[in-house]
Parts: C-alpha cells; structure tokens; sequence
C-alpha cells in the first residue's frame, strides 16, 4: 500500500521519468431545458467501452478550471472532466435552474455518454452529486467522493447566514473574502480576481438560492448510507465529527482529513489529492 501510494505521489507530483501533465481540452453540450453548459476534459483517448472515467463537479459559484491539477496529473491514467455548472466558469447563465433538481439533471446529462464513473463532488458539488443519485440513482456511478461538505450527519454545521447578509449588503467585499479564504496558502491576485470576477455572473438571487436547498439535512444523510457503492468522504477538520459519524452509521466509508488544508484541500495540496484518489480509483478499476 504504501509503495503504490510513494509510486503514484512520484508521478502526480512531477520528477525524473514522470509522465508529463495531461492537455486539458474545452468541450460543451446543450441541456434539455436549452443552456449551454461548458466542460473541461482531459485523458479522452483513454475512454474505453465499460472503462472508469473520473468526474468532477465544483463548488458554489466555482468553476471547472478549480480542478485543473487533477485533470492534469489524472488524465494520465483515466479519461477525466469536470463540469461547469450552470451559471458558473463558461457556461451559459440562465435565469433559471438553480435548483436542487435541474442541477441534477444537468448532472445527468453531463454523464450520459460515460459508462462506469467515479463522481467527485465538492462543497455544494457534493450535495448536487448527492440530489443526482436520489433522482437518478447509481446504475453508472462506480464510486463517489464527498470533499469537504456538509453531508447530514451531526453535528450540524454553525448557520452562516451572516454570509448571505454580506453578499446582500456589498457583494464584491463578501466574495473576496470567500474565496481568499476557501485556500489555506496565498493564491496569486490574479487567480482570486478570476474566481471573484466568474462568482459574479449568475445575479444575486440566484447565487443565493444554491445557498438555500429546501431540504432537511437528513435527507443528504440518507442518501449517503443507502449509497451501495465505495464512497470516499474527503474533508478539512470542520467535518471530522460529521466524517466519524458517517464511519459509524455507514460501514465501510473512507474517510481522509487534510488538517492544514483550507476548503478547496485540492488546490492547497493537489499532489496528496491525487495520489490518494488515484489509489480510490484503482481499487474500483480493479474490482
């Protein structure tokens, strides 16, 4: 175990004879309901009848380029993508869908030509991954990680509606402030005004109404223990109570804490993400 993870750290993280970065390729489809939702890909020519593919799904008002270290270092091995939400990175911004149940359809419909995927969904990504597997249920999903979200286990999160006031109060200021503080190490000025500038583009109330799903927490909950299939709960150390209980009430999750990782624990330390996800999907593949 530990000499796989030592390899697969080796080639992620870039050294003598490691396999160079994986290019990363912009496509897009078109929904059901007429919006032009955007995607990056990499590893395409790896795709393979019944092969893994790895999918990822960003965060509130966050796009598909957040993920460009692991489409980079994955692509390698796995045909990899990772969407942009509605409203979010280069997708069309309708003034409507912002719910729940579109955002799982669109979901749905980002996976259709894949046939064995592992889902990897982030912060409000990981909600609306779970929203997909309660409409649509987990006939393509070979297995599923959860970073860093809440996930209906107690103890519940501190209620941060002060956020919502801010956003409502001086938006630019309250953005900002979110995204600087989503990494535990500086980002460069020009990626944070990046990632302030696209949070912008859905309006306000829409920004806040992926804020405000209209269901009890156990409803994520259940969804996660009847989950049948490897599940992977990633997380910093807010949701270490939330992540024993899981372990507890759902045998058999795995569980891993960064503990000096900000929110987006991908980007703060992107060669310990994709070293231990490449194992995660190695199993599944294997299986």
């Amino acid at each position: 175990m530990r000499l796989w993870l030592g390899i697969c750290l080796l080639f992620l993280a870039g050294g003598p004879g490691v396999l160079p970065a994986e290019p990363v390729t912009r496509r897009a489809f078109r929904t059901t309901d007429g919006v032009n939702l955007s995607f990056l890909e990499s590893g395409a020519g790896r795709k393979r009848e019944g092969g893994i593919a790895i999918a990822f799904i960003p965060g509130w008002c966050m796009p598909a380029d957040i993920w460009r270290k692991q489409l980079e270092a994955l692509g390698t091995q796995y045909h990899t993508v990772a969407l942009d939400p509605r409203g979010q990175g280069r997708s069309d911004v309708p003034s409507k869908g912002y719910t729940a149940e579109r955002r799982a359809a669109d979901i749905d419909e980002f996976l259709r030509p894949l046939s064995r995927v592992v889902l990897v969904g982030w912060s409000l990504g990981a909600i609306d991954a779970l929203e997909y597997l309660d409409t649509f249920g987990s006939e393509k999903i070979a297995g599923l990680v959860l970073v860093d979200s809440s996930v209906g286990e107690e103890p519940a999160p501190t209620p941060n509606s002060g956020f919502t006031d801010g956003l409502k109060r001086n938006r630019d200021a309250a953005l900002n402030q979110f995204v600087r503080a989503i990494f535990s190490k500086p980002r460069p000025k020009a990626e944070i005004d990046a990632l302030v500038r696209g949070a912008k583009r859905m309006s306000l109330d829409n920004s806040i109404a992926l804020l405000s799903y209209p269901f009890p927490r156990t409803h994520w909950k259940e969804i996660a223990h009847a989950f049948d299939k490897p599940l992977f709960y990633m997380i910093t150390p807010q949701f270490a109570a939330q992540a024993q209980n899981l372990e507890k009430n759902r045998p058999g999750t795995r569980v891993e804490v960064f503990e000096r990782a900000g929110h987006a624990l991908f980007v703060d330390e992107p060669e310990r993400f994709n070293s231990i996800l490449a194992d995660f999907v190695r199993r599944i593949a294997s299986q």
